[in-house]
């Protein structure tokens, strides 16, 4: 479980590679000198690129920089999920884009991907179109497809940066702790009071040393770590109809008010608003 780095392997025939990964028992995080979009529909799930720890509900569309190191989008999802990946070389952009001044704008998209882009809105939905039928199309076609769906996005506005500095591995700091240990120790105790102390000592550090530690890696605190992972389970109890009240507990959370309060927070609405809002969009 720590990190790996991933052997890609593209059919030489061709200048990208579009598959479906079921990945959802495996802790996969991971890095490659190819450069990734992703595509991920499902109820809600976690997104972990780089530094960056969020979550996504309903679908997420991520565009990764060679070397940078993320997590499979469909970790622990628990619910049924559809994903589309795909993978170039970065000879791909040195030779076929880089050279064309018509191909300025997708250099600057790639050369931005190192930070990782989250797309939504209209963006989102014309690319995933494209992509969803780029399977049924002939190479030729479907190649022109790759290049029509970058120029989408580096012409978009509808995206968020998900990390504020490079995180390619060559910047990015060594992975001494192995993170599948981490998430693993949140997702069994994320309903209990998991304890800095234990996962430290789990891990082999003194508590001081893991809490330095894991805020180089993530921007975030333990404690801001567990309280994530506890909403971003929230949500898929919320979006599943279980009363507010009784996810609060179910999360590990003993006041109702303070879970409210928690949630609009981290999610920009409270959980009443967000489950209402879903709901309406067949997520129920």
């Amino acid at each position: 479980m720590q990190i790996i780095k991933e052997e890609v392997v593209i059919d030489k025939n061709r200048s990208f590679r579009i598959f479906s990964p079921r990945l959802k028992n495996y802790f996969y995080w991971h890095y490659h000198p190819e450069i990734e979009l992703v595509y991920v529909e499902a109820l809600n799930g976690i997104r972990h690129v780089g530094k960056n720890i969020s979550s996504f509900t309903g679908s997420d569309l991520v565009l990764i920089g060679s070397n940078v190191p993320h997590l499979n989008f469909d970790y622990g999802i628990e619910t049924d999920y559809q994903q589309i990946v795909v993978q170039f070389h970065k000879a791909f952009v040195e030779k076929n884009i880089a050279p064309v001044p018509e191909f300025q704008r997708i250099q600057k998209l790639l050369e931005d991907s190192t930070f990782g882009l989250s797309f939504y809105g209209e963006t989102k939905s014309k690319v995933v179109y494209r992509l969803q039928n780029m399977h049924r199309e002939d190479p030729i076609s479907s190649l022109l497809a790759l290049t029509e769906i970058l120029q989408m996005l580096a012409s978009s506005t509808e995206f968020e940066q998900l990390n504020k500095e490079d995180t390619r591995m060559k910047f990015f700091f060594s992975d001494k702790v192995r993170m599948g240990t981490i998430y693993q120790y949140i997702h069994k105790h994320f309903d209990q009071k998991p304890d800095v102390n234990e996962i430290a000592s789990l891990v082999h550090l003194s508590t001081p040393a893991f809490c330095r530690y894991f805020k180089k890696q993530t921007d975030l605190t333990f404690t801001d770590f567990v309280n994530q992972y506890r909403i971003t389970q929230a949500k898929t109890y919320l979006l599943q109809d279980a009363a507010i009240s009784d996810v609060c507990y179910r999360v590990g959370y003993e006041s109702v008010s303070y879970f409210n309060k928690l949630f609009k927070k981290l999610v920009g609405e409270t959980p009443t608003s967000f489950k209402t809002r879903y709901r309406g969009k067949g997520w129920s």
